[in-house]
C-alpha cells in the first residue's frame, strides 16, 4: 500500500533538505559534466550530431510509419509551429521527409527517412546499454519503484506546469 501524501512545508529542514537534494539533482541530470558526455556518447559530436529537440522528435516520428503534422505537435506537447521547426531541421539533415497528404493537400504528413530510422536505432542501442547501467545499481524491486516515482514525478510536473501562475503576477 502506498504511503499517503502529504503537504510539503518547506520552512521544516527535513523538507527543505529533499527538496534540495532533488534540485541538485535535477541540475545535474540536465548540465552535470556527465550529462554532457552522455548526450555526446548518444548523440555524436561531429556537425551531424543531434541535439534533445531533434531527438525528441526523431523518437516520436520513429514510432510509427507517417504522422499528420498535427498529431506530431500533440504528441511532442508542443504548438504545431515548434513542431514545424523541429521537422525542418530533421529534414534539412535527411533524417526525416515531409509530403503532402494524397487526399488532402492542406495537410502535411511526415514520417522518419530510412537513415532517420537506422540513426534511431543506434542511438536507442546506446540508450539501452546506459539504462541497463543505471538500473543495475539497483535491487528488482527498487527499480520498479524508481519506475513508479519517476512517472508520478513527471505526471505532477505536468500538473504543476498546467497550475502555474502568471509570471507577471
Amino acid at each position: 500500500m502506498a504511503t499517503p501524501r502529504s503537504a510539503v512545508d518547506l520552512t521544516q529542514a527535513a523538507d527543505l533538505d529533499v527538496a534540495v537534494r532533488i534540485g541538485r539533482a535535477w541540475r545535474e541530470m540536465r548540465r552535470g559534466a556527465s550529462t554532457s558526455a552522455l548526450r555526446d556518447y548518444m548523440f555524436g559530436t561531429a556537425d551531424d550530431a543531434l541535439d534533445a529537440g531533434q531527438m525528441d522528435t526523431l523518437d516520436v516520428l520513429a514510432q510509427r510509419p507517417s504522422w499528420r503534422m498535427s498529431e506530431l505537435a500533440d504528441a511532442l506537447h508542443v504548438d504545431p509551429s515548434t513542431a514545424t521547426r523541429a521537422v525542418q531541421r530533421l529534414v534539412k539533415v535527411h533524417l526525416a521527409s515531409r509530403r503532402a497528404d494524397r487526399d488532402d493537400g492542406r495537410v502535411v504528413i511526415v514520417c522518419a527517412t530510412d537513415a532517420g530510422r537506422l540513426l534511431h536505432k543506434n542511438i536507442d542501442v546506446r540508450r539501452g546499454y546506459v539504462i541497463s547501467r543505471l538500473m543495475s545499481a539497483f535491487t528488482p524491486d527498487e527499480r520498479a519503484d524508481l519506475a513508479e516515482l519517476l512517472t508520478r514525478f513527471v505526471q505532477q510536473l505536468d500538473e504543476v506546469v498546467d497550475d502555474l501562475p502568471d509570471a507577471g503576477s
